[in-house]
């Protein structure tokens, strides 16, 4: 059976490379179901539907709700889609199979090590806890163990990025003149945004968080471990959505009938994120005291310049699947999404995932403009947007794409396509109660991060509808979430034990209608990319860190945060540097 389909599979072709995804998918859905049951738990908890756990455990399940799901599952998936990506795309094994295997061992361990404390908040006997919520800077502190683990899991990233760039390295010697394939393209620029925005958080966690929970310093200064988390913070939402701008431009118009539209706009995409995906973090503290105002509004500027990659990608997206409609026989200006293939729960659910970014892009803006931020700062406005990209763009791509990609590498058919479709339609209407409701309770001014819904002798108000209303579709949100879970893995569950098939699917990905032969060579430059985006980070973030570290304490914190100026910020520096250079001329003296 092997034999006969041997020249098409993946899982024959690149027999070790399958086995290094799989074990990455299965962590990934691991994940995801523990993940989606906590967050059920939560949605019938705050609701008040059914309460089963202690409002102090909520906080608990919280935690292990955005860990779980918005570190563990989405990125042990994006290293099955890279891996898959880069052996695919360049057509050569990775340079070592134990190498890839070590990264799979480290980012496990980690996995393990962090979710230990963060469900040992469960047993009050073990002495550990972890409820730090998915943002896990000062002043919260957990058990040394998650910090280790999230340290451990870190570099398992970093490694897995080597893995592919070495393969890069090797295939670049023998094609010398040869553009980069698009999806190692797409892999490369992504890992390198990773690089440049793991840092701040590789910092926050070594230097402060985890000899602070150790006790070897007794303080940390809490804004400068804030501010070092949103460097990484905002930046991951992109290393979230990149395998998914990945299936949507290379899968998703195959899927639809046709061809990309361009490879050079994928490009100069990705190159894009790469640039202005760091320098932002700072819109997240629009609210924090010891940041200049004028450096909260450069990151709200260089926020809006992230619209234009997002807006190319619609463009470029649509425009691939309305060409794969009209070789399907669609015609006119709207009748031809009817022809589209939308019992394929592959193409649905990464369509319906597409769509409703575009949604979430609409109430990002809110969030990134300083002054209507101040109207939802902290309410459910923001998980509801959260919802949107990274539990919708994000998680229904990676479900949908699954449906493709998983008989890639176990070598059999999907199990069932009508279950698939029901699936990510379910999680597409449950998506819709739910955020829908969180951003209009973000409206009215209900808080985030909190497991009550009330607030005694306050009432909250909407101009539509019913505060009971919204627990009501919040509820009926979580609940239908959680039984899509539950069919995407009973789907997938029985596809991996399936017969192994001569055709489990077509893999065949066609050439883009204009290749990467009309786009300047320049944007194979990847080292130069990579020097504008570290110039570009150091100039955003130079002043804003010396201002919080003179305003907040030093390094380690013993002073509150004050009101901050930029004139403070660059005196700070400017005494800096002249205190080095006159220490390097004693030096030289």
């Amino acid at each position: 059976m092997a034999t006969a389909r041997s020249e098409h599979a993946f899982v024959d072709k690149f027999p070790d490379e399958a086995g290094v995804i799989k074990a990455t998918f299965l962590v990934a859905f691991v994940a995801l179901g523990i993940g989606a049951f906590f967050g059920l738990i939560q949605a019938l908890h705050r609701t008040n539907v059914v309460r089963v756990i202690d409002s102090a455990d909520y906080y608990t399940m919280l935690t292990g709700h955005g860990v779980l799901l918005a570190i563990v599952f989405t990125i042990f998936f994006l290293c099955g889609v890279f891996h898959w990506a880069t052996a695919r795309s360049l057509d050569r094994p990775a340079e070592s199979k134990l190498f890839s295997w070590a990264w799979v061992g480290l980012m496990l361990t980690g996995t393990i090590l962090a979710t230990v404390a963060i469900l040992g908040g469960l047993v009050p006997s073990l002495g550990m806890s972890a409820d730090v919520l998915f943002t896990f800077y000062a002043p919260l502190q957990a058990h040394p163990i998650f910090y280790i683990g999230l340290a451990m899991f870190i570099v398992g990233t970093w490694l897995a990025g080597a893995d592919w760039f070495l393969s890069y390295r090797a295939w670049r010697k023998d094609n010398a003149d040869e553009r980069i394939p698009l999806q190692a393209f797409m892999v490369l620029t992504t890992m390198i945004m990773w690089y440049i925005s793991t840092l701040g958080v590789a910092v926050s966690v070594v230097f402060f968080l985890i000899p602070w929970s150790l006790g070897l310093i007794e303080s940390v200064n809490p804004l400068l471990t804030r501010t070092l988390f949103w460097y990484f913070g905002h930046p991951i939402v992109y290393f979230w959505l990149m395998p998914a701008y990945l299936m949507w431009y290379t899968v998703l118009p195959k899927l639809a009938g046709g061809r990309l539209f361009s490879d050079p706009l994928a490009r100069v995409v990705f190159v894009l994120f790469l640039l202005l995906s760091t320098p932002v973090g700072i819109h997240h503290q629009y609210l924090d005291p010891g940041i200049a105002e004028g450096f909260k509004f450069i990151a709200m500027t260089n926020t809006m310049f992230l619209l234009l990659p997002s807006l190319l990608t619609a463009f470029t997206v649509v425009a691939s699947v309305e060409h794969g409609a009209r070789q399907r026989g669609g015609e006119g200006y709207l009748r031809w999404l009817g022809a589209l293939p939308w019992r394929d729960p592959a193409f649905t659910g990464m369509a319906l995932a597409g769509a409703m970014f575009a949604a979430g892009g609409f109430s990002g803006m809110i969030n990134a403009g300083m002054n209507i931020n101040y109207l939802i700062h902290n309410t459910l406005w923001v998980p509801g947007h959260f919802h949107l990209t990274v539990g919708t763009a994000v998680a229904l791509t990676m479900m949908a794409g699954s449906y493709w990609l998983v008989p890639q590498v176990t070598g059999t058919k999907l199990y069932s396509r009508p279950i698939g479709l029901l699936q990510v339609i379910m999680w597409f209407v449950g998506m819709v109660f739910m955020s829908n409701a969180m951003h209009r309770a973000g409206l009215a001014g209900i808080p985030r991060r909190t497991a009550e819904p009330q607030y005694q002798n306050f009432e909250f108000l909407t101009p539509i509808g019913s505060i009971f209303e919204l627990r009501v579709q919040i509820a009926l949100g979580g609940t239908l979430l959680f039984l899509s879970v539950v069919l995407f893995l009973f789907n997938i569950l029985l596809t991996s034990l399936g017969e192994e098939s001569e055709r489990p699917v077509d893999a065949y990905l066609p050439e883009p209608l204009s290749g990467p032969e009309g786009s300047p060579r320049i944007l194979d430059n990847l080292a130069m990319w990579t020097g504008i985006a570290a110039l570009l980070v150091v100039l955003a973030y130079t002043l804003p860190l010396a201002g919080i570290i003179q305003n907040g304490g030093g390094l380690f914190g013993g002073g509150l945060p004050v009101p901050a100026t930029v004139s403070a910020g660059l005196d700070f520096v400017l005494m800096t540097v002249t205190s080095a250079f006159n220490t390097l001329l004693g030096v030289v003296a």
